[in-house]
């Protein structure tokens, strides 16, 4: 079996760098480059499950999220595996507010949805999100439609209620909690020359050899912004179905262009905000 730094640069240019080659197709397409890491030289052995570290850093850093992160605006790439078939990467302008849950998104790519734009906010408007088609769907008007019903559903494995960084942080401690019950785990860091979007991350690369009921993901990536201590990409990948086979891409999110604490106000959400273009 080859190393699992071996395999990260093989999935690097099988799998990674297709997604990127989608920026010259969108300005706000993914720019993420991540070079062949370098291990850090400042981790030490844990007598202890491997993932324990890294579940009581998140755990450490969700009340700081929470306390100190109110609002932000990023452009969100995301790719999701559904039902056997890698999507095509979305591309989006969010607005996100924590209290109350608020989220803005506005779609770049890919083409076909182009414009299109969802609001919604956690206990108002029905439960219901507030959309926009584009094309022969702007016809259609705007809609209120259930987070979670087909039409939102379609082509995202998640509901809208499930995006932001907090959530991510709270599946991370989810997941962590429940490997951290088995063993076949790794647990590896890299901390030099990473980057996303121009940002210094430092890597936390975690892999379960062998394929397991209990396991979700054979490997799974988290890149964690130096400066901001704040997780702005996770990617995880499914064991390959044949020995000579890359895994497959379970999925993938990366937050760019961040900017927290902007000072988002209700017109942000708002789908009668002259800045928007609801029908």
């Amino acid at each position: 079996m080859k190393s699992t730094l071996q395999k990260f640069k093989r999935f690097r240019n099988g799998i990674l760098v297709p997604f990127l080659l989608l920026a010259p197709l969108s300005v706000f397409a993914q720019k993420a480059e991540v070079p062949a890491p370098k291990v850090a030289s400042n981790v030490s052995v844990q007598a202890e499950h491997p993932l324990m570290p890294v579940i009581r850093w998140v755990e450490r850093e969700r009340p700081r999220v929470l306390a100190d992160v109110k609002d932000y605006t990023a452009i969100m790439t995301k790719q999701e595996n559904i039902n056997g078939e890698i999507q095509e990467a979305q591309v989006m302008e969010i607005k996100f507010r924590q209290e109350p849950f608020s989220v803005y998104l506005k779609f770049r790519y890919p083409k076909r949805i182009n414009g299109q734009e969802v609001i919604y906010i956690k206990g108002q408007n029905d439960g219901k999100a507030i959309c926009h088609g584009v094309g022969v769907q702007r016809a259609l008007g705007t809609q209120k439609l259930d987070p979670e019903g087909f039409i939102m559903m379609k082509d995202n494995k998640y509901p809208i209620t499930d995006i932001g960084l907090l959530n991510l942080v709270d599946k991370l401690i989810e997941v962590g909690r429940r490997d951290a019950k088995f063993g076949e785990c790794e647990v590896n860091y890299y901390d030099e020359d990473i980057k996303v979007d121009d940002r210094d991350c430092t890597l936390i690369e975690v892999v379960h050899p062998v394929p397991r009921k209990s396991f979700q993901f054979h490997i799974a990536r988290i890149f964690v912004d130096k400066e901001l201590s704040l997780p702005i990409r996770y990617e995880s990948y499914d064991w390959p179905k044949k020995e000579d086979e890359e895994p497959m891409l379970i999925e993938a999110y990366t937050y760019q262009k961040l900017k927290i604490n902007v000072g988002l106000t209700d017109k942000d959400f708002d789908h009668k905000n002259p800045e928007y273009n609801y029908p």
